[in-house]
């Protein structure tokens, strides 16, 4: 079982982690919700394409576009479609 903590708080725990390019993308259905605060930071990678952030809020705290997703990946990429990816101090274990 594979979870995603910040601020001593569980914010994603699944067995069905996707790994690319070293980061754990869990299933959207994995992730508390309540703690991801849509964000206006967009990214673009080459070939995953258009990426979209979340920031996290926990107890008070917050962390700025913290968790990121790919609402419509590109063909080689299309495994991560519905999944959500972590960093900035994010613990994945």
């Amino acid at each position: 079982m594979i979870e995603a903590r910040w601020n001593g708080a569980l914010i994603a725990r699944s067995d069905d982690t996707v790994i690319v390019e070293g980061n754990h993308y869990f299933p959207a259905d994995s992730v508390d919700a309540t703690v991801l605060q849509p964000s206006s930071k967009t990214t673009i990678c080459p070939w995953k394409g258009t990426a979209y952030y979340y920031s996290l809020h926990v107890d008070g705290a917050e962390n700025t576009d913290a968790a990121w997703y790919y609402p419509e990946p590109k063909a080689a990429a299309e495994e991560i479609r519905g999944r959500i990816a972590f960093w900035k101090g994010v613990t994945i274990s």
